[in-house]
């Protein structure tokens, strides 16, 4: 199975901090992988490194075989990595399709001369876009929530919101940060179902930070550990959940007995 990303050495340093330790990480196409570890342990860090949002101090990032080391957020999304985030981002006075239309707006040829022009083609366009992110909403389970304004959706409803909008980019990876906090144990089932189906029916690869540990060895094939943001472990669930080096940093004993 080939790999989809690879980091070598990643490192980031915030003045005197090093934040994330020269990581060495791969995720294989059509693969489930969490990133776990304790709070500070740089994961949001290292998203941000692979995302664009911050500029790796040192190492390389390569993406379906594109060296996309430091490139900025929106090249990163047009190469197809698409991502939430811990802290839901919506546009909360938007309609459930306007929030996906704007995730879609990457893949759209309209330009400043097309919309004052306005040919038949840009009509034809955003007819498709819109019967896209439709599509879109159905198949994240918020069927006939297309008009009702973000603010107002049930939480579990927003985060699936927030991944029908990252959807609306056309991703290869789907990186997920924390997308299971704040749900309950129903809420947080059906999203690890979700998860199992974007791969299965999208063939999409995701990274997911998450700390439920249910989530992380339910649905993923690897985990990786940090902590202190050195990389501690990695391997399969089982493998991860057994390390003396993980059980100690993060998980406790009572997580393996």
């Amino acid at each position: 199975m080939a790999d989809l990303l690879t980091a070598v050495g990643v490192r980031k340093e915030f003045g005197g901090l090093v934040a994330v330790n020269d990581v060495d990480f791969t995720i294989p196409e059509r693969t489930i992988v969490s990133l776990i570890g304790p709070n500070g342990a740089g994961k949001t860090t290292f998203f941000n490194m692979l995302t664009g949002v911050y500029k790796p101090t040192a190492g390389q990032i390569v993406f379906d075989g594109h060296d996309v080391t430091g490139k900025p957020p929106h090249a990163i999304t047009q190469r197809g990595i698409g991502r939430t985030f811990q802290n839901i981002r919506l546009f909360q006075s938007m309609t459930s399709l306007e929030n996906v239309l704007v995730g879609m707006h990457s893949r759209l040829k309209g330009g400043v001369l097309r919309a004052v022009i306005k040919p038949p083609s840009l009509k034809r366009e955003e007819i498709a876009a819109r019967e896209k992110a439709h599509d879109l909403l159905e198949f994240c389970g918020l069927r006939g929530r297309d008009d009702e304004y973000a603010r107002n959706l049930a939480y579990g409803d927003q985060r699936r919101l927030e991944v029908a909008r990252a959807l609306g980019t056309e991703p290869k990876l789907l990186l997920l940060d924390e997308p299971t906090a704040g749900m309950n144990p129903q809420e947080t089932a059906e999203f690890t179902a979700f998860v199992s189906k974007l791969r299965e029916e999208e063939g999409l690869t995701v990274l997911m930070i998450e700390h439920d540990m249910r989530v992380v060895m339910g649905i993923s094939e690897r985990v990786t550990v940090l902590d202190y943001g050195e990389k501690i472990s990695e391997g399969t669930p089982q493998e991860v959940q057994r390390d003396e080096r993980v059980i100690e940093a993060y998980l406790g004993t009572a997580a393996v007995s």
